[in-house]
C-alpha cells in the first residue's frame, strides 16, 4: 500500500522504504490471542544518561502512552495484560531523570505503568521485543540546548530527527578527479547517546565500544592506507537517527558505507563474528539480530517483506549488492583469518544477509560488522580490551583495502597543456597510483 501511493504521487522508492520503516517502527505488536498476557518480573538498570526498565512478558503486547503534568508523570497502558502476583510494583529510583516507576492492575484487562518523573524535560524510548517478549523502556533527561549540548531526543518511532548541523559531518570538497582516485570510506558506529545498544554482563555498553574501533579504524587508514578519505558518522557518545547515517554517507558521495554493531544474543554462549549485507533473510538468527538492530520485533521484520521486495529490488540494489557481498566478504575474511591465528575461541559466522534499516538509504555498496558478541561474558572481556579492539579495527581497515585493491584501476580524465604550451590536450589515463 505505502509502496503503491509512493508510486502515484511520485515519490522515490527510497522514500518509500523509509516511510514503511516508520510506519511500521511505530505501530505496536499487538496480542490477538483470547488469553491475557502476563508480566512475570521487572528488572531495571540506572546510568547516568538513562535509566532502563525491563518487563518481561509472556507475549509482546500492544501498548499506548501519554504523559501528565503536576506532578510530571509518563504512563504506559498495557493491553490484555494481567499482573502475576508476587512481582515488585513499585521501584525507587535515585536518578536526575526519574524519581520512581510504579505498577497496577489499571482494569481487569489492563496494566498501568507510571514513572513519576523528577527532571525539567526528558524523553524515552520504548523497544517491544520477542522471543523472550520484553518490553524495554528507557528515560533519559534532554541536554540543554542553551548549553550547547547535543539534543538528544528520543526516537520512539525511529523517525527523522534532525541533528544540528553541527553534528553532521560536513562533505570535503573535492575535484572529479580526486573523487575518481580518492575512494570515500564513511564508518558508523552504531548506537550513541541515549541509546546504548546491547548491554554485557558486566555493563560493557556497545555504543562504546564501536565508537572506538570505528576511531581506531579512521586512524589505521590515515596510517596504513592514507589514499583513502575517512568520514566518521559520529565522533563521540551523540546519538544519530538511523536513517540520518546513511543521509552522511550520500551527501559526502561515499564509495563505501561500513556499519560497526557488536553483537547480542540470549544465549550466552553465542559467540564469534558475522559481516551481514542488505537483502531479506529468513534465517531466524538473521531476523533476530536485525530485529534488535532496528530496535523492532521479528514479527515486524516479517511484515516488511512483501513491500521492501519490491523496493530493494528496484533501487538498482542488484549491482550494489553485488558489491556488498564482495566487501561483507573481504572484510569477513580479512577479521576471520586473522582471529584464526590471535583469537582461535572466536568463531568465524561467515557472512550473512538481513534486513538493517541503517543500510536502506545508501546510495553505495554496504555492510554491516557484528564484532562479536557482548552478550558472551568472555567475549564482553575481549571487547573490554584495547588490544582486542585495535585488532578488530585493523582487520576492518585491511578488509575494507583488500576490496578496493582488487577493482579494477579507475580511468581518470585530465587537460594538460600541449607540449609547445599552447593548446590542452585531453588525455585518458589509468590511474595507477604511481606519480611521474
Amino acid at each position: 500500500m505505502i509502496f503503491s501511493l509512493c508510486k502515484k504521487a511520485g515519490l522515490p522508492l527510497t522514500v518509500a522504504g523509509l516511510l514503511l520503516f516508520s510506519f511500521l517502527l511505530g505501530s505496536p505488536t499487538a496480542v490477538h490471542s483470547g488469553e491475557l498476557a502476563v508480566v512475570r518480573d521487572v528488572r531495571h538498570w540506572e546510568n547516568p544518561d538513562f535509566v532502563r526498565f525491563v518487563f518481561e512478558l509472556s507475549a509482546p503486547v500492544e501498548f499506548t502512552t501519554g504523559r501528565l503534568s503536576n506532578p510530571d508523570r509518563l504512563f504506559m497502558d498495557l493491553k490484555r495484560v494481567r499482573i502475576t502476583k508476587g512481582i515488585r510494583k513499585s521501584i525507587e529510583v535515585d536518578h536526575p531523570a526519574i524519581k520512581s516507576m510504579r505498577l497496577g492492575q489499571y482494569s481487569a484487562e489492563t496494566a498501568r505503568i507510571v514513572f513519576d518523573i523528577k527532571c525539567r524535560s526528558y524523553n524515552f524510548k520504548v523497544i517491544n521485543l520477542e522471543d523472550p517478549a520484553r518490553l524495554v523502556i528507557d528515560i533519559f533527561p534532554e541536554k540543554d540546548k542553551g548549553k550547547g549540548k547535543h539534543d538528544m531526543r528520543a526516537e520512539t518511532k525511529n523517525d527523522d530527527t534532525s541533528l544540528p548541523p553541527r553534528s553532521l559531518p560536513k562533505p570535503e570538497a573535492r575535484t572529479q578527479t580526486d573523487r575518481l582516485i580518492k575512494k570515500t570510506v564513511v564508518i558508523d558506529a552504531g548506537h550513541g547517546g541515549h541509546d546504548p545498544g546491547a548491554i554485557g554482563p558486566t555493563g560493557l555498553y556497545e555504543k562504546n565500544v564501536v565508537l572506538d574501533i570505528a576511531i581506531k579504524v579512521r586512524d589505521i587508514m590515515k596510517k596504513d592506507y592514507p589514499s583513502y578519505n575517512i568520514v566518521l558518522t559520529r565522533e563521540s557518545d551523540v546519538f544519530i537517527p538511523l536513517p540520518q547515517r546513511a543521509e552522511i554517507a550520500n551527501n559526502n558521495n561515499a564509495d563505501l558505507f561500513v556499519s560497526v554493531h557488536a553483537n547480542s544474543s540470549t544465549n550466552q554462549n553465542a559467540r564469534g563474528i558475522e559481516t551481514y549485507l542488505l537483502n531479506w533473510s529468513n534465517d531466524a538468527e538473521a531476523l533476530k539480530v536485525a530485529a534488535r538492530e532496528n530496535a523492532i520485533s521479528v514479527k515486524k521484520m516479517k511484515q516488511m517483506k512483501s513491500e521492501l521486495g519490491v523496493i530493494l529490488a528496484s533501487l538498482e540494489r542488484e549491482s550494489k549488492r553485488d558489491e556488498s557481498v564482495k566487501v561483507a566478504g573481504n572484510i569477513q575474511t580479512s577479521l576471520s583469518s586473522a582471529a584464526s591465528r590471535r583469537y582461535p575461541e572466536v568463531n568465524d559466522l561467515g557472512v550473512k544477509q538481513a534486513l538493517f534499516y541503517v543500510l536502506v538509504g545508501a546510495k553505495m555498496p554496504s555492510t554491516l560488522v557484528e564484532v562479536s558478541f557482548v552478550s558472551n561474558p568472555k567475549e564482553e572481556k575481549l571487547l573490554a580490551s584495547d588490544a582486542y579492539r585495535q585488532f578488530l579495527a585493523k582487520s576492518i581497515a585491511d578488509g575494507i583495502h583488500t576490496y578496493f585493491s582488487s577493482q579494477p584501476p579507475p580511468q581518470v580524465t585530465f587537460e594538460e597543456q600541449g607540449r609547445n604550451g599552447s593548446s590542452p590536450e585531453t588525455r585518458l589515463v589509468k590511474h595507477t597510483g604511481i606519480r611521474r
